[in-house]
């Protein structure tokens, strides 16, 4: 990646149980090189979306400080991820007649298919996040991977399109603002994981990338080196604290602690005879919990996300084509006996995915927990932005990712403009 190892990239994962902010460069090995990492209480966010802007800010501020503290950079712009049970995934197909067959394919052709994607009429109330080109047809050649220098008349293409509720994506991006950050790009988190945790074999030998955040549970499923699916599904690690809380009538931080501590996906593991003892309230007398009764509660929900997980795997049309099964990632993938579970619902195989596919060697430990697979990803997805950005400041090919912002980004920027307008006023 000439041109772009000395720059520092950001990435801003506004998380429901935490804010990350990671700040990195890449090496002159095209590895990650982390040079601060900074982390907060996520107390604004609710299942993947913002539900109160003055706190996510107050989070992101936080986070900020403790990232600029860690790598001594003055953060001003970020990669920043979008999840919720909004997004929403299709396939579409574009055609474009070309009328000079003497030359060749470019790149323009590409982004003028591209852009016309982003003219699809949504509901109200959604917009195209991401077109992501699948494969292209040219003059009924199918399963072309990249047509530049090809001659054709037709040039046809297969398109993976992520929607999402455009009061989301403002919200977002108010709350940036208001931390005083600007955005650069705005990437599905599902996509962010998987450049962390993925790599290029699997992703063409056939894969299932499942983050189990704390609101969220991220879904994104690649075929022949292709991404062929994507969803959010609004449960996760909260959903299971919830039950604990409920089941066990204790309060929300002792079951978040019994759940991390002594927590089990498989009920089958555990021992009738062990028992913890949680202090009582006020004096009251300390409860008893067998972790017996602690693995059932957490496998009934475990089971009911899965289904939900093996749904949309199955509903993709992929799920015999999967030949690397289940990557599991996010905080969630941290439970005891989760990758079992898994393989017992769905019988395919499951491994922990971690972030180090493209960690440089020497960065701290903690940032290869499954934790931190969309933050790292962020940066990484962030890379992949500023190399089309050079290329087209060079005048090699138009960026595609700056240019096709028009309706989606177009419409979220004048509204941050306005909104600080009215501000100051």
């Amino acid at each position: 990646m000439e041109g772009t190892a000395s720059e520092i990239v950001v990435g801003l994962d506004i998380g429901t149980t935490k804010i990350v902010v990671i700040v990195g460069r890449k090496n002159e090995h095209g590895k990650l090189e982390v040079l601060g990492m900074g982390k907060s209480e996520s107390i604004g966010v609710s299942r993947g979306v913002v539900s109160n802007i003055d706190k996510t800010v107050q989070s992101i501020r936080l986070a900020v400080e403790d990232a600029e503290a860690k790598s001594g950079v003055d953060i001003k712009v970020v990669n920043v991820g979008i999840a919720g049970q909004h997004i929403k995934s299709l396939q579409h197909r574009g055609i474009k007649v070309r009328h000079n067959v003497e030359d060749e394919i470019s790149q323009n052709d590409i982004n003028a298919l591209i852009d016309d994607m982003y003219k699809l009429v949504m509901l109200p109330g959604e917009e195209i996040i991401h077109v992501l080109p699948q494969e292209y047809i040219i003059d009924n050649e199918q399963g072309i991977k990249d047509p530049i220098g090809m001659a054709g008349v037709r040039l046809e293409a297969n398109f993976h399109i992520i929607t999402g509720q455009i009061a989301a994506a403002k919200n977002i991006y108010k709350c940036v603002h208001k931390a005083g950050l600007e955005v650069e790009d705005l990437i599905l988190e599902p996509l962010a994981s998987s450049e962390a945790v993925l790599s290029a074999e699997e992703k063409e030998a056939g894969v299932a990338l499942v983050d189990i955040g704390g609101g969220t549970t991220d879904i994104a499923i690649f075929q022949d080196g292709i991404i062929r699916h994507t969803a959010v599904i609004p449960f996760g690690g909260n959903s299971i604290t919830e039950d604990i809380k409920e089941g066990c009538g204790i309060i929300k931080n002792q079951a978040e602690l019994l759940k991390v501590k002594f927590g089990s996906a498989l009920a089958s593991e555990s021992k009738e005879n062990e028992i913890v003892s949680i202090p009582g309230l006020r004096g009251r007398e300390p409860k008893e919990i067998s972790l017996k009764t602690l693995a059932q509660i957490i496998q009934a929900r475990m089971e009911e996300v899965i289904e939900n997980i093996y749904y949309e795997i199955k509903n993709s049309g992929y799920e015999n084509k999967l030949i690397c099964g289940i990557v599991v990632t996010g905080g969630g993938s941290q439970l005891k006996h989760i990758s079992q579970l898994l393989e017992y619902v769905t019988g395919m195989d499951t491994r922990i995915g971690y972030p180090n596919e493209h960690l440089a060697k020497g960065n701290a430990e903690e940032l290869t927990s499954p934790l931190f697979a969309t933050g790292v990803g962020l940066v990484i997805k962030g890379y992949e932005g500023l190399k089309t950005k050079n290329a087209s400041n060079s005048g090699d090919v138009v960026s595609h990712s700056q240019k096709n912002k028009g309706g989606f980004f177009d419409k979220i920027m004048n509204v941050g403009q306005k909104f600080f307008e009215d501000n100051e006023q």
